[in-house]
C-alpha cells in the first residue's frame, strides 16, 4: 500500500505530481491510500514512494484538466483516489469523458457541477460590511461554502473590489486583500464578522422594491437563493413578511391595474388650440402618449409612464425608462434609484418640485425572469420610437438646462451614442438651451462596494450642484 499525503485540501499541483509519480511506478489506483496535512490513514499509515520513483511524461485528453482541477475543490474526501482512477483509466480509453454515462466520468462531473455552482453562490451572495481597524476603513464578510472554493475565487473578488480593503472569512480560510497583495490565513467564526452596517437600509429598500408578488414561485426563490445563505443577507429578514404579504399585495396590483385608452392614437401628435396653457398641452400630450404604439415595449408593459413637474421647470432631468415601481406606479423616478435621486437632489440643495423629470422611454423594457421582471437597456430603434414624446415635452416645458442621466438618454437627447465617461460634468450648448450629462441613479445601486458607492455619489451629487444656478434663475 502507498500513502501519499497532500499539503492541503486544495493541493491540486502535489496531486498531479503524485499522480505521475504513481503511474510511473505502475501503481493500481487500489494500492493508494491519500490523505491530507496530518490527517491519520484509518487502515494504516502505508510507506510512501521511494524519492527516486521516475515521474511519468504523458498527455491527458483535453478536458481532464478542467475537471479535475474543479473536481478537486469538492468535499468528497475520496476525490483525490477518484480522479486518480480515472486518470489510469484514460490512459487505456482516451475517449472515456465522452461516455456520460460511464460511472466514473458522472461522479467527477456531478462533482464539478456542485463546485461551480458554490462558486456562483459565493460571488452573489458574499456581503460586506464596513468596520474600522487601526483607524482604517475596512470590509469584512463572512461566507460558509460547500467546498474548498476560497483561494481559486478570491481573485475575482481582489478584481471587482480593487479599490477597497477587504477580508472573506470562512470556516475553515480567509482571505484578506489590502489593496496590494492577496494573502490567505486560518478560518474565523460568523461573530469575528460585523452583522450590520449603514449600508444595510439601503439594501433592504432595493429588495423589497423589487419583490414582485404576482410572480412570486417560492420553490424557484429557494433554488436559486437557498435558504442556508440567508442569515447572511440583510435582504433576508424582509423574505418571511414579503412572501407572507404576497397574495394580498397581488391582489392589488390587479384591482389597480391600468386600463388602454379609450381611443389611442399612435403614430400622430394632434394639434393643441393655439390659446392652451403649456400645462393643458402637457396634460394633453401625456393622455396622447397613454396610447403609443410606435414600438413593441407597450404590449408587456403596465402602462405607459410620462413625465411630470411644472409645465415652466427650468431645469428637466431625462431618465432612461421606468423601473417596475415605476410601470406599476405610472409615475418616473419613485422607485429605488428614484429615492436616491431625490436624496442626491436634496445633497445638492436642489428642489425636484421645481424641475421637470422623465424618461427617454416611456414603456418598461424588461425580460421575465421566474416571478421577477429584469430590466433591459433599450436598444436604438425603441430610443428613436420613443424620441417624439420628449421632442414634444422639451418644446412645451422650454427648459433652461436638459440634464441627461445616463447613456441611453444622452443618446435621446443629443441624436447620437454618447460616452457618458468623457461627457459627463460638462455643460454644453444644445438647441439652444444647455445640457448636462452624468449617470443614471440606478448605476449607484448596482456599485459593488460602499466605499465606491460613496465615491460615485458625491461625484453624481457635484455633477447635479450644476444645474444649481439655472433653478435659482
Amino acid at each position: 500500500m502507498i500513502h501519499v499525503r497532500l499539503e492541503s485540501e486544495t493541493d491540486f499541483a502535489g496531486w498531479r505530481k503524485a499522480a505521475r509519480t504513481l503511474i510511473g511506478a505502475a501503481v493500481a489506483p487500489r494500492d493508494v491510500v491519500w490523505s491530507v496535512g496530518g490527517a491519520a490513514d484509518l487502515f494504516g499509515a502505508g510507506a510512501p514512494l521511494p524519492d527516486d520513483t521516475p515521474v511519468a511524461q504523458f498527455t491527458v485528453p483535453r478536458g481532464f484538466l478542467r475537471l479535475a482541477e474543479t473536481a478537486f475543490l469538492h468535499r468528497d474526501r475520496e476525490r483525490f483516489g477518484q480522479l486518480y482512477r480515472l486518470l489510469v483509466r484514460l490512459r487505456a480509453e482516451p475517449g472515456l469523458l465522452s461516455i456520460a454515462m460511464d460511472s466514473d466520468v458522472a461522479r467527477l462531473e456531478g462533482m464539478a457541477k456542485s463546485v461551480r455552482r458554490d462558486i456562483h453562490k459565493m460571488r452573489a451572495f458574499v456581503r460586506f460590511r464596513q468596520v474600522e481597524v487601526a483607524g482604517a476603513e475596512w470590509f469584512v464578510a463572512w461566507f460558509e461554502p460547500e467546498h474548498h472554493i476560497l483561494e481559486t475565487n478570491a481573485p475575482f473578488f481582489q478584481r471587482r473590489f480593487a479599490g477597497m480593503k477587504w477580508s472573506i472569512l470562512t470556516p475553515e480560510a480567509s482571505a484578506h486583500w489590502d489593496g496590494e497583495t492577496l494573502t490567505f490565513g486560518p478560518g474565523g467564526t460568523r461573530a469575528e464578522a460585523p452583522a450590520d452596517d449603514a449600508m444595510e437600509t439601503l439594501w433592504r429598500d432595493y429588495y423589497a422594491s423589487i419583490f414582485n408578488p404576482a410572480r412570486l414561485k417560492i420553490s424557484a426563490m429557494k433554488s436559486e437563493m437557498p435558504v442556508k445563505y440567508w442569515r447572511n443577507l440583510p435582504e433576508a429578514a424582509l423574505i418571511a413578511p414579503l412572501i407572507a404579504d404576497a397574495e394580498r399585495r397581488a391582489g392589488e396590483m390587479i384591482a389597480h391595474a391600468a386600463t388602454p385608452a379609450a381611443n389611442p392614437r399612435p403614430h400622430r401628435l394632434e394639434k393643441a388650440a393655439t390659446d392652451a396653457a403649456p400645462a393643458d398641452e402637457l396634460e394633453a400630450l401625456k393622455a396622447q402618449a397613454s396610447g403609443c404604439r410606435a414600438c413593441p415595449l407597450w404590449a408587456p408593459a403596465t402602462q405607459t409612464v410620462f413625465g411630470e413637474g411644472p409645465a415652466d421647470a427650468p431645469v428637466m432631468f431625462v431618465g432612461e425608462q421606468p423601473g417596475d415601481q415605476e410601470d406599476l406606479d405610472g409615475r418616473p423616478f419613485v422607485g429605488p434609484a428614484g429615492r436616491l435621486f431625490d436624496q442626491a437632489l436634496q445633497d445638492a440643495g436642489l428642489e425636484r418640485a421645481r424641475a421637470y423629470v422623465t424618461n427617454a422611454v416611456k414603456h418598461f423594457k424588461f425580460e421575465p425572469r421566474g416571478k421577477r421582471r429584469i430590466h433591459q437597456s433599450p436598444n436604438g430603434a425603441e430610443i428613436r420610437a420613443c424620441n417624439m414624446w420628449l421632442a414634444r415635452e422639451i418644446a412645451l416645458v422650454r427648459p433652461r438646462l436638459v440634464v441627461a442621466l445616463g447613456a441611453s438618454a444622452a443618446q435621446a437627447v443629443s441624436g447620437r451614442a454618447v460616452r457618458v465617461g468623457e461627457s459627463r460634468g460638462r455643460l454644453v450648448p444644445l438647441e439652444g438651451r444647455d445640457a448636462l450629462v452624468s449617470v443614471h441613479p440606478s448605476y449607484l445601486l448596482r456599485l459593488p462596494d460602499a466605499e465606491t458607492r460613496a465615491r460615485e455619489y458625491d461625484r453624481f451629487v457635484a455633477d447635479l450642484r450644476l444645474a444649481a444656478p439655472y433653478l435659482a434663475g
